[in-house]
């Protein structure tokens, strides 16, 4: 088997203008880089808007912070009541593929409804009460005071 070398070189060698040289230095001097690259200008200018842009940074975020606070907030609590009520929904719908838990939770809340209703409704007293309180709820509700 031949090997074959491929010789190395320019692709398109336009100018010398873009290529760096290096400047000739006395012995004991380090010799410095020279560019007359177009392309290190651009990049230094935009090295430096970069860096102004990241010094004003958390500027920018406080005032935009102060300018959208409650917007923000209510954003906020939106996305993690959503989040909470998905978790429940998925908690509830995962106990209720229970063989037998979904029946009894419901035969324990039928109870409670027939409790609450013999205890709550068939006397005219415990009517009175139960006005009583739900009156007292909406006082504290809306801060009334008697």
């Amino acid at each position: 088997m031949e090997s074959k070398v491929q010789q190395l070189g320019y692709d398109n060698p336009r100018s010398l203008d873009n290529m760096t040289t290096i400047k000739d230095s006395e012995p004991g001097e380090l010799s410095t880089l020279s560019s007359n690259n177009k392309l290190n200008k651009q990049v230094s200018k935009i090295s430096q808007k970069i860096s102004d842009f990241s010094e004003q940074l958390p500027a920018y975020i406080l005032s935009f912070y102060d300018e959208y606070k409650l917007l923000i907030i209510s954003f906020t609590l939106l996305v993690v009541v959503v989040n909470a009520l998905k978790i429940l929904l998925a908690i509830t719908d995962a106990i209720s593929d229970i063989p037998l838990i979904s029946p009894i939770f419901e035969l324990i809340g039928f109870g409670y409804v027939i409790w609450f209703a013999f205890r709550y409704f068939f006397k005219s007293d415990t009517r009175q009460e139960v006005v009583g309180e739900i009156d007292s709820l909406k006082k504290q509700i809306a801060d009334e005071k008697t």
